[in-house]
């Protein structure tokens, strides 16, 4: 591997932020309900069945996320075939970043993620439901 650029999660996570999009907890506040707005998930189901979610997000494993965005794919999910706005988030917004300029790179657009996760939603008293996954 010698001369080999090896990217790490850092690097990784870094120019993800660079290309994508970044929604402030606050901006995102007022982006729940919107018609024209699909919050992403893509935390695991242990961590949304202990911290709830954003009000109308839908989960989306981060491991099935390059499955359910592509059309062909017998695992493709319709509601990403819509007119809106995907705005993704995790915990902290690290798998949000890559997801989000994984969906990107994909094709579907607009995407954005939300800067800081739920972690900085919960402290910013943003709305969670806590129904099942």
């Amino acid at each position: 591997m010698a001369g080999k650029t090896i990217k790490t999660v850092d690097s990784m996570v870094a120019e993800a932020n660079e290309q994508v999009r970044i929604v402030s907890v606050e901006d995102a506040k007022t982006m729940v309900g919107n018609d024209d707005v699909t919050f992403i998930d893509v935390r695991d189901v242990r961590e949304i069945a202990k911290s709830g979610r954003i009000p109308g997000a839908r989960h989306v494993p981060r491991g099935m996320l390059e499955f359910w965005i592509v059309p062909a794919s017998p695992y493709y999910k319709d509601f990403f075939g819509e007119d809106k706005t995907f705005v993704f988030y995790c915990a902290a917004s690290w798998r949000s970043a890559l997801s989000a300029k994984t969906a990107q790179d994909m094709g579907l657009t607009p995407v954005a993620h939300l800067e800081g996760g739920l972690g900085e939603w919960l402290k910013a008293d943003g709305p969670v439901e806590t129904k099942e996954a």
